[in-house]
């Protein structure tokens, strides 16, 4: 990494305006790796990652997520699914509708952070038809599509801090 976590987090923001310079493939390498190393529910790591920079593909995507223009401009968009069933062989029903969600958003945060850490652009898109998206990348029926994760180097100016919640409004420390 070339930030410190801390620095990772609280810089990080979305980008929706790319240069068409794609990412080293090391680079993109690592930024998966990081994903692949989430926590998940008995270590079952229900998620595959579709690494999407084929232009045609890229339009079907981002017209399945309501025409979000930042899905064309990223040079790799990744499409992050779970699988549902490999969740239930160990849970059941709790597993394939819940853990392996919560399993696939921890991904997607580890591939946010490690492309921050790298230099790395990213927006999270969750607003999608996934049925049109999984149809995209082909993906076979047991996956479900959970997220979108547009990648690039930015062209936007860079922006202040973000506004957040204090702390006290939303944590409770029970002792």
């Amino acid at each position: 990494m070339t930030k410190d976590i801390f620095d990772c987090i609280r810089q990080s923001h979305s980008i929706r305006n790319f240069k068409s310079e794609q990412i080293p493939d090391a680079t993109l390498t690592r930024i998966l790796e990081a994903g692949n190393m989430a926590p998940s529910a008995g270590n079952l790591q229900p998620w595959y990652f579709y690494v999407v920079q084929d232009v045609s593909v890229k339009e079907k995507i981002a017209a399945a997520a309501f025409d979000q223009e930042q899905i064309n401009e990223a040079p790799t968009v990744i499409v992050i699914t779970a699988d549902p069933a490999r969740s239930n062989e160990l849970y059941g029903e709790r597993g394939a509708q819940l853990y392996c969600i919560q399993d696939t958003a921890a991904a997607a945060q580890n591939i946010l952070l490690a492309a921050e850490g790298l230099g790395v652009a990213a927006c999270w898109v969750g607003a999608f038809n996934e049925t049109k998206v999984e149809e995209a990348i082909k993906a076979p029926p047991r996956l479900r599509a959970v997220a979108i994760i547009c990648l690039g180097y930015s062209n936007e100016q860079p922006k202040e801090y973000k506004e957040r919640l204090r702390l006290a409004e939303v944590a409770k420390f029970i002792h």
